[in-house]
């Protein structure tokens, strides 16, 4: 019998796992419309260019660029989300098992190399690389290509957004560096609070923090995974250093990105069939980790 305090644990977890979504997408759109307001009112240009055609042409420009980001972000974002990477579906049959399998317990079935049981998925993950905990879901064989054009297409906007915001920290910055303005970049919350600065001033100062920051951890993690990527590795394997799967550069990154993987990261909808099936992967190196 199910108690009231399971259905309210079950809601509230259920709430905490939807919630980092939930903040992302708050702060994507909201950076995307700090910076459409910068390009639109208080786009950089010089005084003569603002009066001439150039003007709406430069806008229209860095708003088609804004928006063809922020569409391939929401967009990878949503096929990350609904493409299964589990075992789900995937039938294993008893001639298949081999080297480098092992029986998982909790989902009673053999399940084959380099996927591993997710406690937070609860469920085993083929070719599984770590738990996005960003997105609540693993990141696995099925749904790589997409997790990693996001990755690509967030540190895209949040560098141009942090270039488009240096003029808010010029204007912040204008009468030199005080006390003030270095409480503004550095708590914009305390200064709102104590009523030092307007919600307007707030809410540039956050965001334009908001993007140095998200810039340099999704620097981080986009270097990391293109890493692991061009040398064959999931970040299961780095921790012990161990290479039995790298085909070479190129062939790795087809493993990971499919046949078409000079053009997919372009667009979600262009396809590109991958090589393998996340069953069987061929060993080219020790499967011994090496630390």
């Amino acid at each position: 019998m199910v108690t009231l305090g399971s259905r309210v644990w079950c809601r509230v977890e259920k709430t905490c796992r939807h919630l980092p979504i939930v903040l992302n997408t708050v702060l994507v759109f909201s950076i995307t419309a700090e910076v459409s307001y910068l390009v639109v009112v208080e786009a950089p240009l010089e005084p003569e260019l603002k009066k001439s055609d150039w003007s709406s042409t430069w806008k229209s420009i860095h708003l088609f660029a804004q928006y063809f980001m922020l569409v391939n972000i929401t967009w990878n974002a949503w096929l990350f989300l609904k493409t299964n990477p589990s075992i789900r579906g995937v039938f294993f049959g008893g001639d298949m098992v081999g080297q480098g399998w092992r029986y998982c317990y909790t989902c009673e079935t053999h399940t084959p190399p380099r996927c591993s049981h997710c406690y937070d998925c609860n469920v085993c993950v083929l070719r599984r690389d770590h738990h996005c905990v960003f997105f609540g879901q693993c990141v696995g064989f099925r749904n790589y290509r997409y997790f990693l054009s996001c990755l690509f297409f967030m540190w895209a906007g949040l560098l141009y957004a942090v270039v488009m915001n240096a003029e808010v920290f010029i204007v912040i910055l204008k009468e030199g560096v005080t006390f003030h303005s270095f409480m503004l970049l550095l708590v914009p919350w305390i200064m709102l609070v104590t009523g030092q600065v307007t919600a307007q001033a707030f809410a540039f100062a956050f965001i334009a923090d908001t993007c140095v920051i998200g810039f340099l951890l999704v620097s981080a993690f986009l270097f990391f995974h293109v890493g692991l990527m061009v040398r064959g590795q999931t970040t299961r394997e780095w921790y012990s250093a161990r290479r039995p799967y790298s085909l070479g550069i190129l062939a790795n990154i087809r493993e990971c990105l499919g046949e078409h993987w000079f053009l997919c990261w372009i667009c979600p909808l262009i396809p590109s069939v991958l090589p393998g099936d996340g069953i069987h992967f061929k060993v080219t190196g020790s499967l011994e980790p090496v630390r």
